[in-house]
């Protein structure tokens, strides 16, 4: 099976950020690997492994991230992880919006043929959700979105995709190729069946680390560099960020001396009770 996984950047979550010029001063940031594209590159490896040798992958695993040249740092992590290949395609960030990073991965979809795009669900800095759904339909191809299991069925020609619902779990059959998208559950220890590794079978929580060995072979793995205007997508994005605003400054508590007190204050100031 070929798997083709997005891979992008972001701000670390923790990191207190400042506004400049009406946006985010992303100068001094800390830039990491999306957290659900990390746990997308899971899936990938382990839908192409046999968890009892890894080492050996009936399939291809490959990478693709779009910006600027560091992007490149996170690239590596993933080959680090396991990953067959990478491809970056050279963009800034002011200039992408889901519309463009879906037709970039439309062309490279179109090239490669993967038989599976996976993606994390959303992107942890924007909380876009639906470059995926974006790029299942300009392929006309299945999608299921918010992927908690994956089950690889009918000899790799389908799979069934169980999503959290209110209800429980929902479990939906798509036919290969197909886009899917992830969520945080997708790297549960029995979340990933593709028939080759033992049913019983219960991976670590979470996804793996790289091993020194990794990291020394992610140095040779091929990293493909492309350019916007190589695939035929205009950069021109079609929504614009107008404004950015920090939220508020928390106000400091109020002590109260007796248990009478408190009760009041609920209920004349804060008004729930």
């Amino acid at each position: 099976m070929k798997i083709l996984v997005t891979a992008k950047r972001i701000p670390d979550p923790t990191q207190k950020l400042k506004l400049k010029d009406n946006a985010l001063d992303l100068s001094a940031a800390n830039w990491q690997l999306n957290q659900f594209d990390e746990y997308a590159v899971e899936a990938a490896l382990r839908l192409t492994e046999d968890a009892a040798n890894p080492a050996v992958r009936q399939g291809a695993v490959t990478v693709l991230s779009l910006g600027p040249t560091d992007v490149s740092t996170q690239l590596r992590s993933a080959l680090a992880m396991g990953a067959d290949k990478a491809i970056r395609i050279e963009a800034k960030d002011e200039e992408l919006d889901a519309t463009i990073v879906a037709k970039a991965l439309h062309k490279i979809v179109l090239r490669d043929q993967p038989d599976l795009v996976l993606m994390g669900k959303l992107a942890a800095d924007n909380e876009g959700n639906d470059a995926g759904q974006r790029l299942a339909g300009m392929l006309g191809w299945p999608q299921a979105t918010f992927a908690c299991s994956i089950q690889v069925v009918d000899g790799g020609k389908a799979v069934l995709v169980g999503r959290e619902v209110d209800a429980g779990v929902e479990i939906k059959k798509v036919r290969l190729p197909a886009v899917v998208t992830v969520d945080l559950r997708i790297i549960a220890p029995k979340a990933i069946q593709n028939g080759r590794t033992k049913a019983d079978f219960a991976y670590p929580e979470g996804p793996r680390y790289a091993s020194l060995k990794g990291i020394r072979a992610a140095k040779d793995k091929p990293l493909e560099q492309l350019t916007l205007a190589q695939l035929g997508v205009s950069p021109t994005i079609k929504v614009k960020t107008s404004k950015v605003e920090m939220p508020p400054a928390r106000q400091a508590g109020k002590k109260v001396a007796t248990v009478a007190e408190l009760v009041s204050k609920l209920h004349t100031e804060a008004k729930v009770i």
